[in-house]
């Protein structure tokens, strides 16, 4: 059997005031100045890209003869922005390669579609992407990913596709093979009120891809979702001490603990009654 390479792309962009985490500064209604979502997304970005050297490290593991490799592949434009985010990702060690792309179009669908055009045309047989803002993606998400496309691969059509759902009828996570006839237009920002999880679906029901979806995670987009994302963070603290393959965020951690920010819920007296369940 041949060997054959796998990618994990990482869209990104540097965490910069007024560009990255808008919608949770106080100008959009949020709680945070603008220096402080970017502090928050640097944070985040880093956690998040630290599960996927992780997954990659523990997938290489796996590897007999040589049969598999596994990049990491930053995906980011403008390519002037390529330097400083080296800078930035010096902070985490791995053995993992880790390469550099600067995707190309007029919108969010034509960037995604060229990032995968861009692995396929260097050789790699399987590609999985996630965002920069998921501190609760696992090892296990993206591995089991890697683990469906090669599945997928062997099959006589070579084709497939793997999602993560996030909690906003979108995908925190999409992946498939290098034969998979997959044309992201008109998926992310639709115009039209069809849901991103929906379109794919459409899609490859449409072309007869198989898919197999994935546990949920859900990214940072507005102040639920980032109190969301830190009760998680405090359980993974501890649950780490008995889950050793828990990848703890540590910098969104340090950051809240840094801003004080913590999670709190109101008083909640608007329950059942359960009078006559309880008698």
């Amino acid at each position: 059997m041949s060997s054959q390479k796998h990618a994990l792309i990482f869209f990104t962009k540097v965490p910069t005031p007024g560009l990255t985490k808008t919608r949770l500064t106080k100008e959009a209604g949020g709680i945070f100045t603008p220096e402080e979502a970017a502090d928050l997304y640097r944070a985040v970005m880093l956690d998040t890209a630290e599960v996927g050297f992780r997954a990659l490290e523990l997938l290489q593991s796996e590897v007999s003869n040589g049969q598999d490799s596994y990049d990491f592949f930053v995906c980011a434009t403008p390519a002037a922005d390529h330097p400083r985010l080296k800078e930035i990702f010096a902070e985490i060690e791995s053995d993992v390669p880790l390469h550099f792309i600067a995707d190309q179009g007029s919108n969010f669908n034509e960037h995604f579609n060229d990032s995968f055009q861009q692995l396929w045309a260097r050789g790699y047989a399987s590609a999985v992407a996630i965002g920069g803002d998921q501190p609760q993606m696992t090892t296990n998400n993206i591995m089991q990913a890697f683990r469906w496309l090669r599945r997928f691969g062997a099959e006589e059509s070579g084709l497939g596709l793997v999602h993560c759902p996030c909690q906003a009828c979108g995908v925190s996570l999409v992946g498939m093979t290098s034969k998979t006839p997959m044309d992201f237009e008109g998926v992310f920002y639709n115009t039209d009120g069809v849901s991103a999880l929906d379109a794919i679906i459409n899609i490859c029901e449409a072309g007869n891809i198989p898919v197999a979806a994935l546990e949920t995670v859900a990214d940072i987009d507005n102040t639920e979702d980032l109190a969301h994302a830190l009760s998680l963070a405090h359980s993974q603290q501890y649950t780490s001490r008995f889950q050793p393959e828990v990848v703890v965020p540590q910098r969104f951690l340090a950051w809240a603990a840094e801003v004080g920010l913590a999670v709190c819920t109101p008083p909640n007296s608007d329950h059942d009654p359960r009078e006559l369940i309880d008698a």
